[in-house]
């Protein structure tokens, strides 16, 4: 996709250098809305995106209607940035959905293919979308909101994992592949945040009844885990400091449960982490309803 520079936009005569252009997406709330403003209080000029594209009202930036499964819809939202402002220093591809716990069985072809078309894809068409003017410029930063459930698997979760572990493994090869053109690459691993992301989760449209109680106990814990998490702020710091890093890392953890689930990743044997997985989520304990009565007039072994 082609991105059309205005003729009007010329360099400012000013000594002072001109605020970095942002542009976040999913930041009508939770840690889109966070990581904007804190990018907004560092000096960014900020431009959120929403599907609705309301305007922000009260905050310090301004809001751009964008569907990241579109491709026209990705490419009016940048086209519109660079009318405005002539350029863009920093992409936070944070647009996505959660997915509610349910066996990988549970979801039809059809729905997976709707999950990485936002929670993957959406990165990758916006990515595209603003590399030939970060190419222009020879210098960009794209930071990618990942999460731990993209080093780590999430049983009930698969193919939100698979989008996440997906994220990690295009964001290494695509850092490399700009490193040498002025563009940086990161991904920010946050564990489960406390925000309303998991308030209306996509639910599973092929449900089994065979993974009825797996998915309710695993449903429970996530809660617990949400309820319990890192505010949006702990995430959006994070960006902040891999958009304003001179020599950036490749992964930042959000929050110190993130940080230590990568530290058992990296350290821990893989059958300790395998085996603290299942009893964290209790995928070992036996379901109430195996505990089957006896057929009258069986005879118990003795």
């Amino acid at each position: 996709m082609t991105i059309i520079i205005p003729n009007n936009i010329t360099a400012s005569a000013s000594t002072s250098p001109p605020p970095k252009i942002a542009l976040v997406t999913g930041a009508s709330s939770g840690i889109g809305e966070a990581t904007a403003l804190r990018l907004a209080g560092a000096g960014y000029t900020v431009y959120g995106t929403s599907r609705r594209g309301a305007q922000a009202g009260h905050q310090p930036f301004e809001m751009l209607p964008l569907d990241v499964t579109r491709d026209e819809s990705v490419q009016a939202a940048v086209q519109a940035l660079m009318d405005r402002e002539g350029r863009i220093d920093l992409l936070v591809n944070n647009a996505g959905f959660g997915v509610a716990a349910a066996g990988a069985e549970e979801s039809s072809i059809t729905q997976a293919q709707a999950i990485f078309d936002t929670n993957f894809f959406g990165l990758v068409r916006m990515t595209r979308a603003v590399l030939p003017q970060m190419r222009r410029q020879g210098s960009g930063r794209i930071v990618n909101i990942g999460s731990v459930f993209g080093f780590v698997p999430m049983p009930y979760m698969a193919l939100y994992a698979a989008t996440k572990h997906a994220v990690e493994g295009y964001s290494e090869s695509l850092d490399h592949e700009l490193r040498s053109l002025g563009i940086r690459v990161s991904v920010i691993e946050p564990a489960n945040t406390n925000t309303q992301f998991d308030a209306n989760l996509l639910e599973p449209d092929a449900k089994l009844d065979a993974y009825r109680l797996a998915r309710n106990a695993v449903t429970h814990r996530m809660k617990a885990l949400v309820e319990s998490g890192d505010s949006p702020g702990v995430v959006a710091d994070a960006v902040l400091k891999a958009a304003m890093a001179a020599n950036p890392k490749l992964r930042y953890t959000a929050g110190m449960r993130a940080g230590g689930l990568q530290w058992l990743r990296r350290f821990a044997p893989a059958g300790m982490v395998d085996a603290g997985i299942r009893k964290n989520l209790g995928l070992d304990e036996p379901p109430a309803s195996s505990v089957r009565a006896p057929v009258r007039g069986q005879q118990h072994s003795q």
